[in-house]
């Protein structure tokens, strides 16, 4: 059976407290009158995990900075305004479409809403592969940590931004160590960034002794293995830890319980410029699970969740939703080493920014400026 409300406040609840969820959470609870709205948040972890800083405590204890980087819930809602559930959800129920409806969580719980926000972001291979459980997670810091020390020549297999940042880290951690990049297309990134960008990035790579292997691919092998071929033939003989950091998975396989249409054949979410869900009134979804022909980013948060918070509200409220949704210019800010790197922004010809402003920008990998917008004082 479902949960039944306790009152006549609308509930509005938010599945995912990362930096699109949790980010919307703290900017509602600031704004709804408690008397008329009940703000829930249901999330897997104990805390938000800032995934910017993620290569880098991945890499290497220095600095112990999983330590701010794992940004506790507990002041979360402004003034208390807001309830933070612990679990996960592995089903939604619709009474009616645009009538609201209840979640289940693993634990057989279930919470009802009147207006649903889907922000359960992506799951990466690897390193960045985190397990839901706070002890689980320091354990895998320390089983990769671990790994990467005893290592006599690492491949990192993606030359996305992942791979780069975390080649780069791992060139800090371990000056003189081995290390291989591998990217299946003959460019670093992708399409989205012109080839003068892809191109210089690329030599900001190998200027830190990090070798490229492009246009190629490599499986990852068994634990143990020593010696490694890519997939066009290329001996790595000394090849002893292979790393996946190519492109994460969305968390959406719970979502097919509601409509199996809505989700694309990788998962992502369909909406409509308002970001509610294709025929579900009252369902939105933001962050990286959103089908749209734009990078994945965090940054993108300042675009979407305004969007979401007017129409949800509008929603409530029994009036049109206005407020529509519009891709921003493509940007793009990557660490390589703490001290260089490059950047990217798609406004006027197209503005590219070196190691300097790179590591100025992304100097504390913006981590203060997210544990505010959790509450925190940075």
């Amino acid at each position: 059976m479902a949960s039944k409300k306790s009152d006549d406040r609308k509930i509005i609840l938010i599945v995912g407290g990362g930096g699109y969820g949790g980010v919307l959470a703290h900017e509602l609870s600031a704004k709804l009158d408690a008397s008329l709205y009940s703000l829930v948040v249901v999330n897997p972890r104990p805390y938000y995990i800032h995934y910017v800083a993620a290569a880098r405590f991945s890499a290497s204890s220095v600095g112990n900075i999983e330590d701010r980087a794992l940004v506790s819930y507990d002041r979360l809602f402004v003034n208390g305004n807001g309830t933070l559930v612990q679990g996960k959800v592995t089903s939604i129920h619709e009474s009616e479409k645009g009538r609201g409806g209840h979640v289940e969580l693993d634990n057989g719980e279930t919470l009802p809403y009147d207006t649903l926000i889907l922000a359960p972001g992506s799951k990466w291979p690897g390193p960045l592969g985190y397990p839901d459980d706070d002890a689980g997670l320091r354990s895998q810091l320390k089983e990769w940590r671990s790994k990467f020390a005893a290592a006599k020549e690492i491949a990192v297999v993606g030359g996305g931004a992942v791979g780069i940042e975390l080649s780069g880290e791992l060139r800090d951690a371990f000056p003189s160590k081995k290390i291989y990049l591998v990217h299946a297309e003959s460019q670093l990134l992708n399409a989205a960034y012109p080839d003068k960008f892809r191109s210089y990035i690329a030599t900001k790579v190998t200027k830190h002794n990090i070798e490229l292997i492009l246009g190629d691919k490599l499986e990852v092998p068994s634990e143990g293995t020593v010696g490694v071929q890519t997939k066009n033939g290329r001996s790595l003989p000394n090849v002893d830890l292979v790393v996946p950091a190519f492109g994460p998975q969305p968390n959406t396989a719970f979502i097919s319980t509601l409509d199996p249409s809505i989700l694309t054949s990788r998962g992502l979410v369909k909406v409509n410029p308002t970001l509610e869900v294709q025929n579900h009134p009252g369902v939105f979804a933001l962050g990286d699970v959103l089908d749209l022909p734009e990078q994945k980013q965090l940054g993108k948060n300042g675009w979407q969740t305004p969007v979401v918070a007017a129409n949800l509200l509008s929603f409530l409220a029994g009036q049109p939703l206005k407020k529509l949704y519009k891709s921003p210019a493509e940007m793009i800010v990557i660490p390589v080493t703490k001290t260089d790197g490059a950047s990217y922004f798609g406004i006027l010809w197209g503005i590219m920014l070196g190691g300097w402003v790179t590591s100025l920008i992304k100097g504390d990998l913006i981590i203060g400026m997210y544990r505010k917008k959790f509450g925190h004082a940075s």
